[in-house]
């Protein structure tokens, strides 16, 4: 990375954080005298139930900045509104509005049931189909790539349900990480780290770009976001992040490198499909509880240890993602 583009970089992180940190301040007080406030389930312990009431909808305190910086730089000439930048914002603002509904539905009926499983997965399916018509006028390709492992299978119109299954995937598996403070924030920004070099080094400088704001507005979330928590990021938040981090490795042909980056959001989903497929066939459970971060609770280990432990393998994860997605 050339001193120029460090210095975009860094420059990137700043603008993303420093409105993130104005709007946290904004925005909190707001919420609370609004009662725009976390429901918290029976079943996560005592632990979480002083967190009923939190004020919720907290993506918005990264999702308004990342989209107002990027389109900033943009009208500044300080970068290019490509076709790809094009994709990632509408991915990126789209599965934010589906979050965004389901919170305000679920606080509206004073409850967790926002909108219903196939409600979201029509919109999501909706946002999908207009990712893959952009992504084919574009000329994507439409072939699954790894150099590494030695694939190229080219997928055709098979690669929108691809493209489907990844962005359901990936947007669902950070909703579920999200569910002890700061652990979702900390791991997509560590996350997107890997993403924003990954995409610098092979060529995509306005997805690297966008990436960094990204992270710089999540560091501006964290400090709320942190333990204690003052705001959660609620699924306005997470669909969005999981959403665009899988649009990224799409648009940068890195799928694979998605796998090593997100292994940690990967073990969160794994270990909810593994405790219905065990509860089913062999009638008693293999996890405490699951998400993964919830059986460590339930073996009495401390929120802030869980925290600790998954930000040090997410960013063990992301050194190797780096070494994959950018040398191999």
């Amino acid at each position: 990375m050339g001193i120029l583009l460090l210095t975009k970089s860094v420059f990137a992180i700043m603008i993303g954080f420093l409105p993130a940190l104005v709007l946290g301040l904004i925005l909190i007080p707001i919420l609370r005298k609004k009662k725009i406030g976390q429901r918290i389930s029976i079943y996560v312990g005592d632990n979480h139930k002083k967190k009923e009431g939190t004020p919720t909808m907290g993506g918005l305190i990264f999702v308004i900045p990342t989209v107002i910086a990027t389109l900033f730089l943009v009208l500044t000439d300080k970068l290019e509104m490509t076709p790809n930048l094009i994709i990632i914002l509408f991915v990126f603002v789209s599965y934010s509005i589906i979050g965004f509904l389901d919170d305000f539905l679920s606080i509206k009926k004073k409850n967790n049931e926002g909108l219903t499983t196939y409600q979201k997965l029509f919109l999501q399916l909706i946002v999908a189909l207009g990712f893959f018509y952009l992504y084919m006028q574009k000329g994507g390709q439409t072939a699954l790539v790894s150099s590494t492992l030695h694939l190229n299978i080219e997928m055709g119109w098979f690669y929108g349900v691809f493209l489907l299954f990844i962005l359901i995937g990936a947007s669902n598996a950070v909703n579920l990480t999200d569910g002890l403070d700061g652990l979702a924030g900390g791991l997509s920004a560590i996350s997107f780290i890997a993403f924003a070099i990954i995409s610098i080094a092979v060529g995509f400088e306005e997805i690297g770009i966008f990436t960094f704001i990204l992270v710089g507005a999540l560091f501006g979330f964290l400090i709320f976001n942190t333990h204690p928590a003052k705001i959660f990021m609620g699924d306005t938040g997470s669909l969005a992040l999981g959403a665009v981090m899988a649009a990224i490795a799409i648009l940068t042909h890195r799928e694979v490198t998605l796998l090593v980056v997100a292994s940690v959001f990967v073990a969160e989903t794994l270990s909810v499909i593994l405790q219905v497929v065990w509860l089913r066939l062999f009638h008693k459970k293999l996890f405490l509880m699951t998400p993964l971060h919830h059986h460590f609770e339930k073996l009495g280990w401390q929120e802030t240890d869980i925290v600790k432990l998954f930000w040090v393998v997410g960013l063990l994860l992301t050194m190797a993602g780096i070494y994959y997605g950018v040398w191999l």
